[in-house]
């Protein structure tokens, strides 16, 4: 059997519990970024991919005090709503409010920010089995819909427990295990490890994502090809590319490599994507929203460094426009 029948029999779907996936990519939750509008940008491009929100604390859900975290539209189905938070009974209690707007629930165990970590959220569970096993089992018991675990390496180098917790992960009523290739406390800083992920895969039963560094077509098909893993999950690589997803699934089922949005398209993208904050969450905050978006979205340009300090700058739609025009000029 060639590469390109075994991408299209082997790597189109993943099923996890009782839910098929017509992709095996996966857009990361992530914090500040993965909000509604993005999403919705990202399913523009693949109709198929599984969506994850961003993180959302069962603490700050038990009293309804998320803005904006639980907005979603028909559209971006398959969805997947992430969950933090260290108390089993919260959780569950989150699991259930979160169910009937949920493909999936996730559980966030994987990560490391400071702020996360000083809650005893995220990766710091990582080092309480016991307790991350609980978790687990409440919001398993607490929903009928499947449920998954973000997870990385471990703690540290010297405290790399992965395998263990993924086991503990499956026995505990886990459907699929989405694993980030480094330890809490490398963060985001040298080369995820794929082999790893390959180990886990090795040790349990459920679905297995690998997430780390997928940001090409070429990578996501090295990463699933040296994990054996049963998706990737593309998490910071589509930060300035949200076609991304679309460009991945393109060259795993078919061979065909689309190159990389060119300067005019990724300013386009921009626009349109500020735009949408914009209405979304009225002009001034929607811009302010999208100043973490910009630098990504001109990297690599002449002058990029000249037109960042002009994008975080201002807060009219008209001067945004202004400004992307320029570079589009200059390109």
């Amino acid at each position: 059997m060639d590469m390109q029948s075994q991408n299209t029999t082997i790597l189109r779907n993943i099923t996890i519990g009782n839910k098929k996936l017509d992709s095996c990519v996966v857009l990361a939750p992530m914090a500040g970024i993965t909000d509604t509008i993005l999403r919705r940008l990202v399913r523009s491009f693949s109709p198929g991919c599984l969506l994850m929100s961003e993180m959302i604390s069962s603490e700050s859900l038990k009293y309804n005090q998320e803005k904006f975290l639980l907005d979603y539209t028909q559209k971006e189905f398959p969805l997947s709503f992430q969950l933090s938070g260290h108390k089993p009974e919260t959780m569950a209690e989150g699991a259930k409010k979160l169910e009937g707007i949920s493909t999936f629930i996730d559980i966030n165990m994987g990560c490391p920010a400071p702020k996360i970590i000083k809650n005893l959220d995220g990766a710091k569970l990582m080092t309480d089995l016991k307790l991350a096993s609980s978790i687990i089992t409440a919001v398993k018991h607490a929903v009928s819909i499947p449920i998954t675990v973000k997870c990385r390496l471990g703690w540290d180098h010297n405290s790399k427990n992965y395998i263990e917790f993924a086991k503990m992960a499956e026995s505990s009523g886990a459907d699929a295990i989405i694993v980030h290739g480094r330890t809490r406390s490398k963060m985001y800083s040298g080369n995820a490890d794929w082999h790893a992920i390959a180990k886990v895969k090795q040790a349990v039963n459920i679905p297995v994502i690998g997430n780390g560094d997928i940001t090409s077509p070429e990578k996501a098909l090295e990463c699933l090809k040296l994990s054996g893993c049963d998706g990737i999950a593309v998490g910071r690589g589509i930060l300035g590319d949200p076609k991304l997803i679309r460009r991945i699934e393109k060259y795993l089922y078919t061979k065909e490599l689309e190159p990389p949005p060119d300067i005019k398209t990724r300013v386009q993208t921009a626009w349109l994507h500020c735009q949408n904050e914009a209405e979304y969450r009225g002009e001034e905050a929607g811009i302010r929203y999208m100043r973490k978006f910009f630098a990504h979205y001109i990297r690599n340009i002449r002058n990029a460094a000249k037109y960042r300090f002009k994008l975080v700058r201002t807060t009219s739609l008209k001067e945004i426009e202004k400004i992307l025009e320029e570079i589009i000029h200059e390109a």
